[in-house]
């Protein structure tokens, strides 16, 4: 019989004489496919001693100032025999009573990856703080445009990608005045890509550190969360190079809430006055021109919009030193203003007021006035103003409305990893499975610390194998992998096309890799589902529709659209970044005003495969084989989210010769001490790995479901 203390902070509580207490662990019930952030939970009963009524503070009596908040979890142990076994957090759930009388204290024991989902909680991804300065992004034509030509490497935590959320892109060479929302570049023509239909996306590493940023003690929280560099680290390509799109609204980019216009200031102001002094972006009316004699008779502002500007509205704002003179009513087109007499000196400003992008020919002001008793006339004249759509792009505003756990999972379900919490507090992230591609797991490496490496026990003399049951391992006749969101234009295209959801597999008992193959035999349950929360797109790789030959461009782009052609919200967007550039890519005709527009040989694709090159490496976000988008292949992008995360756990389970196998043990305590839910057991001439495990730690009996190796 071992002696089991446990400990609340540290307080130890008292224990019934007879109370059995187990712990359950279970890495991935293959009944629960999709079951991650793996660990243990205990509920128990403890008596209502005269210790434990103390530490819990006589919390059936409300009356009690300043009692035990049970709302809170505290730190928690277990040890047996004095040494340290299992740490987590404690809960108290409540309290029984008889006969009016305090008897049983009930409380909850979680390990600590378990405790994850409650330190988080509902938490979005908007209340990350994102509080450094390289967070700070304007949404103008030049923010968008360096993003998109941002350079590849550790800088490239923000990116342009080449998604546009309203405006369908194409690239014809042979047009000889290029129409609008063709990339293709023509000299002294200004169409293109318009910048306001492109949005920032971050990298997801960077989300990974906001959440370790913001969940420490520090911050109020009981624990520090932080992810070991496993998998989530800056030499996984497979990860690190993935991005997420920050599109919250469809259509264009939603400014803050408390923005309901946007101000343009007039400046740059050309002429020379001999009686105004004349500013780089404000006017300054010099004493003497407002006193006696000396006076201004008229002043007029004159606006002029561009041709492609006549039907904005837009509001024009004089000040005085700071203060508004003159306010004009909303209205499109050119006009005219007289401002009131200026009968003060000081310096002036012209701002235009507007809810759109808008150019304007010219704005012309002009002032005359007499001085001892000479007439006179000056002018200053801004021409070319563009009143862009600039305001501060505040990445928490413009992120997926979607909880962080969310996100967690399903990052966990894409690549099948698990998570523990290691001995210092860390949670450990890892593959499930060594695969193709995939040199470290957690069945088969240590963690990148170099612990934790699985264990092979022979407990043969420790098992009563006469007394055991076996069962068949997976109850699923069909297990579909797939994204929860496929809305945009091409995808749904592609369901409607081909029947099945763009980028899902659907395997069925077999032994293929691709779960083409399979056997047909009866299941309790038909089909068990692993859908990720995200949105999985359909790109386009741009063809020259303008030479007969329809050669390839190097863009490729994304249309997030709905299937009638309007503006989609759908899920977060994931998705691989791959930047072009450098001899044989194509120039981009990037839309800067409604009058300008650049060649741009450096911007940011999306792509559902890591690489656009086959030869460089197979890796993709499909769950299932597709069609590669760039390079119109289905048969050399191999490396899907099922081939390398998934197939051989599943393969295994599917396996006719794996089984299910429960059975008892008395395990000693050395085991008991050590024991990781990544060792395997031998016992006879099988191998087992660790399905699940229940074990009464005062008695060492454990309760095993165990896989067969095969």
């Amino acid at each position: 019989m071992q002696q089991l203390q446990l400990y609340i902070e540290s307080d130890r509580l008292d224990l019934f004489k007879d109370e059995t207490v187990s712990l359950t662990q279970s890495i991935q019930n293959v009944k629960e496919l999709d079951k991650i952030f793996t660990g243990f939970t205990k509920s128990f009963s403890v008596p209502a001693s005269k210790n434990n009524n103390k530490i819990f503070k006589h919390y059936y009596n409300f009356n009690i100032v300043d009692g035990y908040d049970a709302r809170k979890k505290k730190a928690g142990r277990i040890e047996l025999n004095t040494l340290p076994f299992k740490t987590g957090r404690i809960k108290l759930e409540g309290v029984e009573l008889k006969d009016n009388l305090a008897h049983t204290y009930r409380i909850t024991f979680f390990g600590n990856t378990v405790e994850l989902p409650d330190i988080i909680g509902d938490d979005k991804l908007g209340s990350l703080g994102f509080g450094a300065a390289k967070w700070d992004l304007t949404y103008n034509t030049a923010g968008i445009k360096s993003k998109l030509q941002q350079a590849a490497g550790a800088n490239a935590y923000i990116i342009t990608p080449l998604i546009t959320h309203t405006d369908r892109l194409y690239f014809d060479s042979s047009e000889l005045i290029v129409d609008s929302n063709n990339v293709h570049y023509r000299a002294n023509n200004a169409k293109g890509v318009y910048w306001d239909q492109l949005k920032y996306a971050i990298r997801l590493y960077e989300l990974i550190e906001e959440i370790e940023l913001k969940y420490t003690i520090v911050n109020g929280y009981a624990n520090n969360i932080v992810f070991s560099r496993d998998f989530f680290n800056t030499t996984n390509l497979v990860f690190y190079k993935l991005y997420m799109w920050l599109h919250r609204k469809s259509g264009s980019v939603q400014p803050p809430s408390q923005i309901t216009f946007y101000e343009s200031a007039v400046g740059n102001w050309s002429g020379s006055p001999t009686e105004i002094i004349l500013g780089y972006s404000t006017i300054t009316i010099p004493a003497d021109l407002v006193t006696g004699t000396n006076r201004i008779l008229t002043s007029n502002i004159t606006v002029t919009p561009d041709s492609s500007s006549l039907a904005i509205p837009y509001i024009l704002i004089l000040t005085l030193n700071g203060t508004a003179v003159l306010t004009s009513a909303e209205a499109a087109g050119a006009r005219s203003f007289t401002t009131p007499g200026l009968v003060a000196n000081g310096v002036y400003s012209v701002t235009i007021r507007h809810q759109a992008a808008l150019t304007f020919t010219s704005i012309s002001w002009q002032i005359n006035g007499n001085k001892a008793g000479v007439n006179w006339q000056d002018t200053v004249t801004r021409n070319n103003l563009v009143a862009a759509l600039s305001f501060d792009f505040q990445i928490a505003n413009q992120i997926p409305d979607v909880s962080v756990m969310s996100f967690l999972t399903g990052l966990f379900k894409m690549f099948n990893l698990v998570a523990y919490a290691n001995d210092d507090g860390v949670i450990v992230v890892r593959p499930l499975e060594a695969s193709s591609g995939i040199s470290y797991s957690y069945y088969t490496s240590a963690d990148i610390s170099g612990l934790d490496a699985p264990i092979n026990y022979n407990i043969s003399e420790y098992v009563d194998v006469m007394q055991r049951t076996v069962d068949i391992a997976l109850p699923y006749k069909e297990v579909v992998y797939a994204y929860e969101g496929t809305g945009t234009y091409l995808a749904k295209q592609h369901n409607q096309l081909f029947g099945s959801e763009w980028g899902s597999l659907s395997y069925i008992g077999g032994t293929d890799s691709d779960g083409t193959g399979g056997l047909n035999f009866n299941a309790s349950t038909q089909v068990y589902k692993v859908i990720a929360p995200f949105e999985h797109m359909k790109y386009e790789r741009l063809l020259n529709v303008g030479v007969a030959s329809q050669a390839f461009t190097t863009i490729q782009w994304g249309w997030s659209v709905n299937e009638n052609a309007q503006p989609f919200i759908g899920k977060p967007l994931i998705f691989y970044g791959v930047k072009q550039g450098g001899s044989g890519t194509s120039n981009l005709s990037f839309q800067e005003t409604p009058t300008l527009a650049t060649a741009v040989s450096q911007y940011w694709i999306p792509s559902n495969s890591l690489f656009k090159d086959p030869t460089v490496g197979k890796e993709n976000i499909n769950f299932g084989l597709e069609l590669n988008e760039y390079d119109f292949e289905s048969d050399e992008f191999t490396d899907t989210l099922f081939s390398v995360y998934h197939s051989e756990y599943l393969i295994d389970v599917f396996n006719p010769q794996r089984r299910i196998t429960k059975m008892t043990s008395y395990l000693p305590l050395r085991i008991i001490y050590n024991l990781k839910l990544n060792d395997s057991f031998t016992i006879g001439q099988s191998t087992y790995i660790i399905n699940s495990i229940t074990t009464d730690l005062q008695t060492g009996k454990s309760e095993m479901e165990l896989l067969n190796n095969v």
